[in-house]
């Protein structure tokens, strides 16, 4: 499980930096997807480069989980590092709400990203076959498999 850190004594500048593992095809294609959607608002880097610069945060928490670190200082990690990213992005979206307000969301959450985290190579290889593999021009593939899976059920189901 990835510690939490609430703030840090060395935060970015000019805005938000949100540090990922460098090393990571799963992490890296998310960052795509999140560095188009953030436009321009958050920096981002890999911990392979930016952790020199928080001494405060020790490299192994950097492996093990993405961190999103505020011009404030504060340190938003693991899933809460996403939903506060998607924030800053849309200030609408009510994901990073429900990470702080409910108990079971912010559990459900970790839980769901420690898994990921644990299982990155099988994640990424299930969301190339979901998305594509261009993060930036997502193909929804698993409308052609709901669609297959429903049209054989229906066809076993006939003839049981």
């Amino acid at each position: 499980m990835f510690q939490k850190f609430n703030t840090t004594q060395y935060p970015p500048k000019i805005k938000p930096l949100l540090v990922w593992d460098g090393k990571c095809g799963f992490c890296k294609y998310w960052v795509t997807r999140w560095r188009k959607i953030s436009e321009g608002k958050i920096d981002f880097d890999t911990y392979q480069n930016a952790a020199q610069d928080f001494p405060d945060i020790p490299l192994k928490e950097f492996k093990k989980a993405s961190r999103l670190i505020t011009t404030s200082g504060s340190v938003h990690g693991g899933p809460d590092s996403a939903y506060k990213s998607y924030e800053i992005a849309n200030p609408s979206s009510p994901w990073h709400g429900w990470y702080t307000k409910y108990a079971w969301f912010r559990r459900l959450s970790d839980w769901g990203y420690n898994y990921i985290a644990k299982n990155r190579s099988t994640m990424f290889t299930i969301t190339k076959a979901m998305l594509g593999s261009n993060p930036l021009r997502f193909r929804h593939y698993w409308t052609i498999y709901l669609f297959m899976f429903t049209l054989l059920l229906l066809v076993v189901l006939k003839f049981l």
